[in-house]
This record gives C-alpha cells, sequence and structure tokens, in this order.
C-alpha cells in the first residue's frame, strides 16, 4: 500500500480530525515560506529576519519593520490552494473539527473553513496601540509609510512577533481540539517553532500524520510521514473525497 493509500485508509477511520497547518501550506498560493532554501529566512536584509519580524524592531525601527511587512507579508490577492480545498471538503464531511495554524494570511478562511485557530494571528486584524481603534488590511497595505490613526497613533498589525505570547484564546482552543482529535495532521510545518510547536506533544490520539517537504524534528513520533510536494499530495486526496 503506497503512503496515499494509507492516509486516505487512516483518514475514513477517524472522525474527529485536526489539521496543524504551517508557511509551507501557503507556498503553491504563492507565498514563500520562512525556512527551506527559498524561503524568507534565506534572503539578505538591513536586520536578521528574526529582528525584522520583532516587537522589537516594530517598536525601534517602525519604518523600517513596515518597510519589510509590506513587502513580504502583503497576500490579499492570495488565494487557496489545494491543501486549503482539501481541508475544507473534509471538514464538509464531518472529518475535521479544526484548523491551528502558524500561518496569518487567512487562506484558511478564504476556503471556507470555519474552525480555524490562528495561533500568530493574522494580518486581516490591525489596531491603533494608541486608542485600540479597529483598521482593516486593506488601509494598512495601502500606507505608504507607517500607518497612522485618526487619533495619531501607530497602528500594529494583530500578527504575532518575536517577543510577544500568543493569543491565549486561540492556543487555548487549539489545545483543546487536539486533546479530542483522533488524528493529527500536520502540513507544511518544520515544527521548529516554539511554542506552538510543542502543541503537538499533547496530541494522545490514534494517528499522527506529518505532511512536508523537509524532515522534522516529530518525524519518529509520527505514525505516517509523507515527505513530498503537498499540493500533489493534496490534490490526490481532494480528487478522491470530491468523488465520494
Amino acid at each position: 500500500m503506497n503512503k496515499i493509500d494509507k492516509l486516505k485508509e487512516m483518514i475514513d477511520e477517524c472522525e474527529n480530525i485536526v489539521f496543524f497547518t504551517g508557511a509551507g501550506v501557503s507556498t503553491d498560493s504563492g507565498l514563500k515560506d520562512f525556512r527551506s532554501k527559498d524561503g524568507l529566512y534565506n534572503e539578505r536584509y538591513l536586520y536578521p529576519p528574526e529582528y525584522m519580524l520583532s516587537s522589537s524592531c516594530f517598536y525601534e525601527h517602525t519604518e523600517e519593520f513596515y518597510e519589510f511587512y509590506r513587502e513580504k507579508f502583503n497576500c490579499l490577492d492570495a488565494l487557496p490552494n489545494n491543501t486549503h480545498k482539501l481541508i475544507k471538503v473534509l471538514e464538509d464531511i464531518g472529518k475535521v473539527n479544526g484548523i491551528i495554524t502558524q500561518n496569518i494570511d487567512g487562506l484558511h478562511s478564504k476556503a471556507g473553513s470555519k474552525n480555524v485557530f490562528e495561533i500568530h494571528g493574522t494580518i486581516y486584524k490591525n489596531h491603533c496601540i494608541k486608542c485600540n481603534k479597529k483598521y482593516d488590511a486593506k488601509y494598512v497595505f495601502g500606507c505608504s509609510d507607517v500607518p497612522k490613526c485618526t487619533c495619531g497613533g501607530i497602528i500594529k498589525p494583530d500578527v504575532i512577533l518575536y517577543g510577544e505570547m500568543l493569543p491565549n484564546d486561540a492556543y487555548m482552543k487549539g489545545l483543546t481540539a487536539i486533546d479530542k482529535a483522533d488524528m493529527l495532521i500536520v502540513c507544511g510545518s518544520s515544527l521548529t517553532v516554539y511554542p506552538a510547536a510543542s502543541m503537538i506533544e499533547s496530541f494522545a490520539g490514534k494517528y499522527l500524520v506529518i505532511i512536508n517537504n523537509d524532515k522534522t524534528l516529530y518525524d519518529a513520533k509520527a505514525d505516517l510521514v509523507i515527505n513530498d510536494n503537498l499540493s500533489k499530495t493534496s490534490l490526490k486526496l481532494l480528487n478522491y473525497y470530491e468523488k465520494s
């Protein structure tokens, strides 16, 4: 039995599946991941990427932060790909009860998925750090300089930067979903960013599956590992479940 057929068998057997998705899920939508050879962390910048995406950079070098943020994270025109569509189909047939995502691009929601826990926040929510007035992503990305509120305060994206805590509500709901799951499918994540990656350790269900281009530190704990193109793998499953 090949790995795709094995995965189908596992999915068919389970009734409470949770997906944990990382940047690799969105590369087929034209977005860069972080740690692959073509990822953001292998490009050259004025400061190291970890600093460019830190709360320290936002407050200390706000102009540089926004130059980087607008160039690298404007995904307003990005569309869901095969993996987002597969998860939605599995959700529609009652298999998927939660999607925990490290991605801030909102593509799971664009695909129509409902139970999405954005543990690293989202580009689609922004707030003034002075008066807390809310702003949409179009306003933030449409500014040629540092986006300002009508009160004069600086607008900050509701994304989790290095040095910040994960949003407690999304994190706890994600953990609860994992605790109840009989199957956890990790897609497109290197599982190296903590504390998000540590959520995997709380899984005690039947099947842990990891689908990623590269190996991860959790592969030895998985019941099935598929190191292949995620979109190609998802398309095979999508064709199967759409016809079922």
